[in-house]
C-alpha cells in the first residue's frame, strides 16, 4: 500500500519570523490560514490552542503551527518543551480510500490508538491520527482525498485555490524525511509493522520508502531527543538556495539549512 508524503507540518513560537525566511529563502506563499472562530468558516487548529499556514511545495505541503499562548495550555507547546525547542512536528501521508479502512483495520488489530478518524466518511476526505505513543518519532497522519489519482489532486488541509500559491522555481519537492531516534532499527521497524511498509536496511540508516522519498531513521546528532529532525527538499540552484539562506541570517551547515529548528537537506 502505497504513502504519498503530502505534508509536512513544524511547531515553534516564531510566526512571523518562520513565514518571513520560507518566502523570502525559499520562494514559497501561504495558500491557507486557520479560520480561527471567524463566523461562517469551521474552525481548523485554533480548537487545540494554535494557529497556523500553509505553504504549497509543488503537489506537497509545508505547514507551522504555532501556539496561541506560550506555554503548556497546547499540544504544541507541551511539543516544543519535550523536544527542547522548535522542530518538526507531524508527517501527513496521503493514501487511497480503500487503503485508508485497510490501515485502520490493522491498527485497531494491533491495539494502536487512534486519536482521529474512524469509519470511511462520505464527505471528501477522511483522516487518522496515530496515538504518539504507540508509533513514536512525530505524529503521524493518514488520510484520503477526493481526487486521490491525481497528483495535484485536492488536499483537504487547505483550499481548492492552493495551486495558485505554488512557486517551484527555487524548491520543487520534498523528497524525504528523517527521524531521529537513539534506536533507528526498532523505531524503523515499529513505521514499517504500523503503516504496512517494507523496511529497506541496505543503506547506512534504516529506511522506509514512500512514492515521494525515504523516511530515514538516524541517531541523532544535535543533542535533542527523538522526533523529526529534518525533511530533503529538491532544489533547482542549491548553490544559490545555500547563499540565499546565509544572507538571511539561517543556520547553514553542508548542504543544510535550518528552519524554524527543522533541518532542509537540500538535493538536486
Amino acid at each position: 500500500m502505497d504513502l504519498r508524503l503530502r505534508q509536512v507540518a513544524m511547531v515553534g513560537d516564531e510566526y512571523d519570523l518562520t513565514e518571513r525566511a520560507l518566502r523570502q529563502v525559499f520562494g514559497l506563499d501561504v495558500a491557507y490560514r486557520d479560520p480561527g472562530n471567524r463566523p461562517g468558516r469551521e474552525a481548523g487548529v485554533s480548537i487545540f490552542g494554535l494557529k497556523n499556514f500553509v505553504m504549497p511545495i509543488g503537489n506537497q505541503f509545508l505547514e507551522l503551527v504555532t501556539p496561541l499562548k506560550p506555554g503548556p495550555e497546547s499540544a504544541g507547546g507541551r511539543y516544543i518543551a519535550r523536544r527542547q525547542g522548535a522542530g518538526g512536528y507531524m508527517l501527513l501521508f496521503q493514501v487511497t480510500r480503500s487503503d485508508y479502512e485497510l490501515h485502520r483495520e490493522h491498527l485497531e488489530n494491533q491495539g494502536v490508538r487512534l486519536v482521529a478518524g474512524g469509519e470511511i466518511s462520505e464527505s471528501d476526505s477522511d483522516a487518522l491520527h496515530i496515538h504518539p505513543k504507540d508509533l513514536p518519532g512525530c505524529l503521524v497522519e493518514l488520510r484520503w482525498c477526493e481526487n486521490e489519482d491525481v497528483a495535484d489532486g485536492d488536499w483537504w488541509p487547505v483550499e481548492r485555490d492552493w495551486k495558485d500559491h505554488r512557486n517551484t522555481e527555487i524548491i520543487e519537492a520534498i523528497v524525504g524525511a528523517e527521524i531521529q531516534t537513539p534506536e533507528p532499527g526498532r523505531l524503523a521497524a515499529q513505521w514499517a509493522d504500523r503503516l504496512q511498509q517494507t523496511l529497506d536496511q541496505n543503506h547506512d540508516n534504516p529506511t522506509i520508502l514512500t512514492a515521494d522519498g525515504p523516511i530515514r531513521f538516524v541517531v541523532p546528532s544535535d543533542g535533542r531527543p527523538e522526533g523529526l529532525g529534518g525533511i530533503d527538499v529538491k532544489a533547482s540552484d542549491p548553490v544559490s538556495l545555500l547563499r540565499s539562506a546565509e544572507e538571511f541570517g539561517l543556520r547553514c551547515e553542508g548542504h543544510t539549512i535550518e528552519v524554524c529548528g527543522l533541518r532542509f537537506n537540500v538535493v538536486s
